[in-house]
């Protein structure tokens, strides 16, 4: 396949629910960027993908779209089972790689991707794409500019009824099978609140967690309890339970400093709210229509050279071993 002008080409692999919206149109949008092939195991889905996206091939062997030299990077969207496999087998390949969080079974498969970028011509990026959300942003700014003085503590809550609409619906029920997501929801959902909090703090000094199953719909943890503290000294209380009564669901991230507080949530449209004895200040900042846009076009730039990786593979794995400390058994 040609390439237009200086564009990157991207194949995907596993062109499911979150390509629809998330993510597949923002590799078509994003500037110098364009989405060349879709792969899926069923190829018949793989096929209606593309034709309904203007994707120009599509096939059922991941293999092939590997190997295609008409393909630059690979967007890896596939359950967290296969992240390992096909990212190493891409940068095998020398082609650059997107991957999708959770990026890994446990941190211990992390190094593996790391082992394999630094032979390879190709470069590694995992999707924690919050960290270029507006609300998120603004987070990071209200904190640098010292708004609510030195951080100290963190209270981070996501409690949800079994049936929580927040919590993405497939035909196989994969998210809260171990073996294939790692654990259960707090694997699929926590990657995005702990890298903002690495993001944020920095590097962890000590953690300590657990998980058990107290709701019984299901065979992974749905209750964990962690803590940590942060090189910078910010200390975390995080609670996730998938199994509270609807009155008791809770998204709400509230981080105190010396001189005031700071609340938000991760899930659906953000609300933003800071507070210090002086006044306090409510922001509501829209998410673009895809949600993984604005990280891509940061992603598109780091494989094309302009800037420096918007979130390694070293950093990603920072974040599974805190859900590794987090989840082990109670």
């Amino acid at each position: 396949m040609a390439q237009k002008g200086n564009n990157l080409r991207w194949g995907i692999i596993g062109a499911g629910d979150v390509c629809e919206v998330k993510s597949g149109p923002g590799l078509q949008k994003a500037a110098h960027s364009e989405l060349v092939s879709a792969m899926r195991r069923n190829g018949a889905k793989a096929e209606d993908f593309a034709r309904r996206h203007g994707v120009p091939q599509w096939s059922d062997n991941a293999e092939a779209l590997i190997n295609d030299p008409g393909i630059d990077a690979v967007y890896i969207a596939t359950p967290p089972a296969s992240h390992k496999d096909y990212t190493v087998a891409a940068l095998e390949a020398g082609k650059s790689v997107y991957v999708e969080k959770p990026v890994a079974l446990n941190a211990a498969e992390c190094e593996a991707m790391i082992a394999a970028e630094s032979t390879s011509a190709g470069k590694l990026c995992a999707a924690h794409y919050r960290r270029f959300l507006p609300s998120f942003m603004k987070v990071k700014e209200l904190l640098e500019s010292g708004t609510i003085g030195t951080p100290m503590l963190v209270r981070l809550d996501m409690l949800q009824p079994a049936a929580s609409k927040l919590i993405a619906q497939t035909e196989e029920n994969w998210r809260v099978d171990p073996a294939i997501s790692g654990g259960g929801l707090f694997h699929d959902l926590a990657p995005h609140q702990l890298d903002l909090m690495l993001h944020w703090f920095g590097p962890v000094t000590k953690a300590s967690g657990f998980g058990k199953n107290q709701g019984g719909h299901y065979a992974a943890d749905d209750c964990v309890h962690g803590w940590a503290e942060f090189d910078s000294g910010v200390v975390l209380q995080g609670r996730w339970h998938f199994a509270v009564p609807e009155s008791q669901a809770r998204d709400q991230c509230e981080i105190i400093g010396t001189e005031g507080r700071i609340t938000i949530n991760f899930f659906g449209a953000q609300v933003l709210t800071f507070y210090t004895d002086n006044e306090s200040q409510t922001f509501e900042l829209a998410n673009p229509p895809h949600i993984q846009q604005p990280m891509i076009e940061e992603v598109v730039r780091y494989f094309r050279g302009e800037r420096d990786n918007p979130c390694s593979m070293k950093e990603a794995k920072q974040v599974m071993a805190l859900i590794d400390t987090f989840s082990q058994p109670g």
